[in-house]
């Protein structure tokens, strides 16, 4: 981008915005990032947010349009929080909506909705939307919702889940987007945990062949859940309405009918924003908290630094809302830049074919895609030589961006081949809420290494460590972990409970965030991340508790025990198998069991487990003290060299274990 000597004139450090004579696509604020994105290496960025990370991120908080800007930048509390901008005061939906109305890009589009399973297609401006915010921000302040109450909010890919979110922030109060379908129990555990004042959810979900209702599973967990909301609002879709049979349920439509706009509410930058539920390995979700300051400082800086995008691209993050993805580049990290984002419900496939994600590219004009691989390993079992993209004009795009699994190197050459633009492994977390290592597009790209989501991004102090503790050499494999403090946009804690946050991610190494991902650095910095260290795994870029898969097996009454591990899949990346024990004198025909045991995942987790395989083992390899070798079975089924422990207690086992699974075709 080229400025004009006149432009670069009136700019001055410690301005937001330049005169209103001055284009908003040519701000001050974005010429001085430009320039500095033009003349400053990736490694002089990285040093600056390493060596001086209360100044770096300062200059980059002046990005957005404080109430009050903070002036303390980090701060730990008591338990020893970090705490970033805690004395800021902000609005998230203020600076995602009214500021860039009063900035006059009122008319510019802020929402694409496509939704192929209702054959349905809808455009909002910014204008538009902060409208609907506002309105419904009137009708939860009518419920009783005030700065931080939360609110629990089941919901399909519609613009009505964005509203919901943008509104709830309005308020200053807290979100918990759950996905739209969890089975009940999972939907009852997060609302005991969250203790919301009011539930938001639509009549249903629409998936290619079939319409989930959702007042069945909203009402089930409810009667589960020991904590009772005050309110239930439903969103009626045509496809499905629902009767509203007791006083908590309201309509959604009838009640913004007669609501009073509210006003933004100002909170502190150390405030929550949202509350987000991640598999722990003891099956109990985990409520990674988000605050407002720095998760708004991190998301803007990214936009610009990660994804090269300016305000009035169009950017979309192919996900749901009931995901991170979804909250940091469907709702909030695009709307904080300016850009145009794209809620789209359907498949990257059957919606209707292979060519639905080309032809979303073409007909919305969309500058970076973002998707998990999953998405491009299935365009690509349809559609292997890329005939489909042939039909559509792809002179848009400038980025495929890929993250949530790791992405294998053929679907990424298949992906760089057949689009013909950059891929962009990316690595990050739920508990970050942004890239920890990617292709920085927006500073200094560099070249691809398929396997490696490339180097740290800035603010991210990224170590390989050993078992005690200590930095490996290059290539070597380890545990990743972060060096404290995190940057901004990260959890500060979980909700509720920051003994489980120690624990949990801070106890194994002091000083240092441990990801539970294991990898290694190699002599050009890249970072390769090679799998889980702990009993999660991914099934299509869905983070799942084998722990909590375990106790819905064990509890069926002919199961002794079991263990559930994670299997390659070409499709998915890794599916779930359970290895099961059955009691003594139990008699069961397998594929019976299978199916008996496939139902009440479905039923306790919901179909997203993909749980399908089942196997009825005589014995499960375990130490002498009576822990189940589950490092080892990964070992198994990733066709690893299998590491046998002195401690354990029947070698036998592991030669039985590796006999059935490679017997079944279970062993990658």
């Amino acid at each position: 981008m080229a400025y004009k000597p006149e432009v670069l004139s009136q700019c001055a450090p410690d301005l937001i915005y330049c005169s209103s004579q001055i284009p908003v696509e040519a701000t001050c604020l974005n010429v001085r990032q430009n320039i500095v994105s033009l003349v400053m290496t990736y490694e002089q960025e990285y040093r600056q947010s390493i060596e001086a990370p209360e100044n770096f991120w300062t200059d980059k908080a002046r990005a957005l349009p404080w109430y009050r800007f903070p002036e303390t930048p980090l701060r730990q509390d008591e338990n020893g929080i970090f705490l970033w901008f805690s004395d800021g005061e902000m609005n998230t939906a203020y600076m995602a909506l009214d500021h860039h109305i009063e900035q006059g890009r009122g008319e510019q589009l802020a929402l694409i909705y496509d939704s192929p399973v209702s054959n349905t297609r809808q455009k909002y401006t910014y204008l538009e939307l902060r409208a609907l915010v506002a309105t419904f921000a009137g009708v939860l302040k009518s419920k009783g919702v005030e700065k931080g109450d939360r609110v629990v909010i089941y919901m399909p890919m519609i613009p009505q889940a964005v509203i919901a979110m943008l509104a709830v922030a309005r308020l200053g109060a807290v979100h918990s987007v759950v996905f739209g379908g969890f089975a009940p129990n999972e939907l009852a555990v997060r609302i005991d945990d969250a203790k919301p004042k009011v539930v938001v959810f639509a009549s249903c979900g629409i998936e290619v062949s079939r319409i989930i209702e959702y007042k069945p599973l909203v009402d089930r967990a409810l009667s589960l859940s020991s904590h009772k909301p005050g309110s239930c609002i439903v969103y009626q879709r045509e496809q499905l309405r629902v009767a509203l049979e007791s006083e908590r349920d309201s309509d959604w439509d009838e009640l913004m009918e007669k609501a009073t706009p509210a006003a933004c509410v100002a909170v502190k930058g150390s405030d929550p924003l949202y509350i987000l539920y991640t598999s722990g390995t003891t099956g109990k979700p985990k409520g990674v908290v988000r605050e407002n300051g720095g998760h708004a400082v991190a998301l803007k800086y990214s936009m610009q630094a990660v994804y090269n995008m300016q305000p009035g691209d169009v950017f979309w993050a192919a996900s749901d809302v009931g995901w991170v993805v979804g909250h940091s580049y469907i709702v909030y990290g695009p709307l904080l830049h300016g850009c145009t984002t794209v809620v789209y419900e359907g498949k990257p496939v059957r919606t209707p074919d292979a060519g639905a994600f080309w032809r979303m590219v073409e007909e919305y004009q969309i500058r970076a895609l973002f998707a998990a691989p999953t998405a491009f390993r299935a365009i690509r079992k349809e559609d292997p030589e890329g005939e489909k993209i042939l039909n559509y004009d792809l002179s848009s795009l400038q980025t495929l961006f890929m993250a949530g699994e790791r992405l294998d190197p053929p679907t990424y050459q298949w992906a760089r081949e057949k689009a013909g633009v950059p891929v962009v492994d990316h690595w990050w977390q739920t508990e970050t809420g942004w890239a920890i290592c990617a292709n920085l597009m927006g500073i200094e790209p560099k070249p691809a290494k398929p396997g490696s989501s490339t180097v740290p991004v800035p603010g991210f102090n990224v170590q390989v460590l050993n078992e005690t503790g200590e930095p490996v050499r290059a290539g070597m494999q380890g545990v990743i972990a972060l060096k404290l403090p995190l940057p901004p946009g990260c959890l500060p804690s979980i909700w509720g409970d920051f003994e489980r946050f120690r624990a949990g991610y801070l106890a194994q190494f002091p000083g240092y965030y441990c990801s539970g991902d294991g990898g290694y650095i190699d002599e050009d910095g890249y970072v390769f991340i090679m799998g889980r260290t702990d009993d999660v795994i991914n099934v299509a870029g869905h983070r799942l508790s084998t722990g909590e898969m375990e106790e819905v097996l064990a509890s069926h009454p002919a199961v002794a025990e079991c263990s559930v591990i994670a299997v390659k899949d070409s499709v998915k990346g890794q599916v779930p198998v359970g290895l099961v024990l059955l009691k003594d004198g139990i008699e069961i025909d397998e594929d019976r069991l299978q199916t008996q045991l496939v139902s009440l995942v479905r039923q306790s987790i919901g179909p997203i487990a993909c749980f399908q395989r089942a196997i009825v083992v005589s014995r499960l390899p375990k130490t002498r003290s009576g822990k189940i070798l589950r490092k080892l079975l990964r070992q198994i089924a990733d066709n690893q060299s299998v590491s046998v422990p002195s401690t354990i207690d029947d070698p036998a086992s592991v030669a039985e274990i590796e006999a059935i699974m490679q017997a079944k075709g279970l062993v990658g």
